[in-house]
């Protein structure tokens, strides 16, 4: 069997370190010049049978409204006019970062309705100014209504240290990676490292596995928890070297709980919100790719619908500058055209509870010009007590976009008439409040968006002559490792003349130093390699071979997954994902050609 053209992206995958490298050097010749998915850190690929891979983007294309031709003039996150699939240009190039990735099959002509979170989905927020900003306020919470010394107030934040799919153990003030089987394999006590030894004392020797969950270890699943994570090894570091000026009675985890209480004080009073309220576009990344997006899906007959945590006036400021035309000099102006791209948007839905039919959480109409709540019979607008409730009454049943708030996933599937879970596909950040939730409770379709994925497969692509050599020396350690357990079997049962086992020892001595060569040249590889993704540590997806733990989250839960969810502006929105072909370790090595 030899591989068709059209299957490049798998082929190009199988340059990975889980891969023989005879096998991946086979594959070379057929892939060289497709940038495609990468199998090393994606366990099930995208198969773009009517694109053309590449690592550049093209010109813009505009769309027939003045909105969409706006949106389209201007850059995506710094990518200069994306082709739209559905302008003339469009169905050709998608950028290797821009790609969305399957796991799982899913045929868009079965989606009857496309949802949306709001908040690091839609609205992708600037870590260098929105975490920082968290992090200042957290500071001020933790100094000014906890106790903390004031000299906190002098800490810096970095937003690139902590990456998602860390697990913080509490009670211990360690930072942890582990891969898909719960292994740790990098671990920090504050911002020092863990000697192997270390590790393996603390979490290796036990008789029953330690299940990493809540309420003793907590999980950096969402990108707004990178400022916190990063506060406690700061505050772990701090207590370390000052035991006498934490407040007293403060071990690791009630640093740690501290630093929650501080995050939702920052919360609760809208410290946060008020700031990004002021100046969107120092906050939020802007992408033009949005507005079209919508079009396309609602063109395409679609219903689409937005459900956030967010109240309804946060939300109304952060979509209109998502999706406002912009004027000559830039400038915006607050209204409600936005709504013209959605069905239903529900507000303040409490998610992950949102997603459970038992809640019985009340659903309000929000009247939008007001933000005045409205009481409805689950959903069906009612008459108000009082002299309003005629000309209320009236424009809920005649506008084509309603907005409530509170409620739960009963109410959506009545409001948008969905007969099947299978039939709605939801776009979220969010691993556990947004996509396990949605998938496995109700068996809606998923997407999860990681912004995180599109530099790192761009450094897959750029990395893989570096990825193939850390394979050839695996396989070089592997193979001078089973010369010495022959000899040393040989040794120790066969009986040898004095001058053979003499020789024979003098070549276990030389196969030992090229073990030991050969070790410290895979180590320092795998270390340069791994460093290129992050200094710390290393891939998003990976943790050493393993996939890491949050790969086998998106894995397992995400039916797409892709680095932003204008991505889906590219492709058609009738398109039918399909996901590469899963193989055992054992078929890795016989593949045919």
């Amino acid at each position: 069997m030899r591989i068709p053209k059209k299957n490049v992206a798998f082929c190009l995958s199988l340059f990975s370190p889980e891969f023989p490298a005879p096998f991946s050097s086979r594959i070379l010749r057929f892939s060289t010049g497709f940038p495609a998915k990468i199998r090393s850190i994606h366990t099930a690929g995208f198969n773009q049978s009517n694109s053309h891979y590449s690592k550049d983007d093209s010109a813009g294309t505009i769309l027939g409204d003045k909105a969409s031709q706006s949106h389209l003039m201007a850059s995506s996150n710094g990518v200069e006019g994306l082709h739209v699939w559905s302008s003339p240009e469009g169905g050709c190039k998608i950028d290797i970062g821009k790609q969305i990735f399957c796991n799982r099959s899913l045929n868009m002509k079965n989606i009857l309705a496309v949802g949306f979170d709001m908040d690091y989905t839609l609205a992708q927020y600037k870590p260098e100014t929105f975490e920082s900003l968290a992090y200042e306020g957290t500071i001020r919470k933790l100094v000014y209504d906890l106790g903390y010394p004031q000299e906190l107030l002098e800490w810096t934040f970095d937003p690139k240290y902590m990456v998602r799919g860390l697990v913080l153990d509490k009670k211990r003030g360690n930072i942890l990676k582990m891969d898909r089987h719960k292994y740790v394999k990098v671990a920090y006590h504050g911002f020092r490292e863990l000697s192997k030894e270390d590790k393996v004392g603390t979490y290796g020797n036990t008789l029953i596995r330690d299940s990493f969950d809540e309420p003793d270890y907590a999980l950096i699943d969402t990108l707004f928890s990178l400022a916190e994570a990063y506060l406690f090894a700061q505050l772990v570091d701090y207590k370390d070297n000052n035991p006498g000026k934490v407040p007293e009675g403060a071990d690791y985890s009630h640093m740690y709980k501290d630093v929650r209480a501080a995050v939702d004080l920052c919360h609760r009073d809208g410290t946060l919100k008020q700031m990004v309220a002021k100046d969107p576009k120092r906050y939020i990344n802007e992408d033009t790719s949005i507005v079209p997006m919508f079009k396309m899906l609602r063109d395409s007959g679609r219903s689409t619908f937005l459900v956030t945590n967010s109240l309804w006036d946060y939300t109304n400021i952060v979509m209109n500058f998502l999706c406002a035309s912009r004027t000559l000099d830039g400038s915006l102006s607050c209204n409600f055209d936005w709504l013209q791209y959605f069905d239903v948007v529900i507000t303040g839905s409490a998610k992950p509870g949102f997603f459970q039919e038992e809640n019985r959480a009340n659903i309000f109409e929000v009247e939008p010009e007001s933000g005045m709540l409205l009481n409805t019979d689950n959903g069906t607008p009612m008459p108000q007590v009082g002299s309003t409730s005629p000309e209320v009454l009236f424009k809920a049943l005649n506008k084509s976009c309603r907005v409530f708030q509170g409620g739960n996933v009963a109410h959506l599937h009545k409001l948008l008439s969905i007969e099947s879970s299978s039939q709605v596909l939801y776009v979220g950040d969010h691993i556990y409040g947004d996509i396990l939730r949605s998938k496995k409770v109700l068996g809606w379709r998923t997407m999860l968006v990681v912004p995180e994925l599109e530099r790192e497969v761009k450094l897959l692509w750029e990395l893989r002559d570096m990825r193939k050599q850390l394979r050839l020396l695996r396989n070089e350690r592997d193979l001078v490792e089973d010369q010495i357990h022959h000899l040393k079997w040989s040794l120790k049962f066969e009986s040898f003349r004095d001058d053979e086992k003499q020789k024979m020892t003098s070549a276990l001595g030389e196969l030992e130093s090229q073990r030991d060569q050969a070790r410290l040249a895979h180590q320092q590889a795998q270390r340069e390699c791994h460093q290129k993704f992050h200094k710390i540590w290393g891939q998003l997806m990976k943790t050493g071979y393993q996939n890491s733990r949050f790969a086998h989250q998106v894995e397992r839960f995400a039916c797409l997954y892709t680095s932003q969810v204008s991505n889906l502006s590219l492709y058609s929105p009738d398109k039918y994902y399909r996901p590469s072909e899963d193989f055992m370790p054992h078929e890795f090595h016989i593949l045919p050609l």
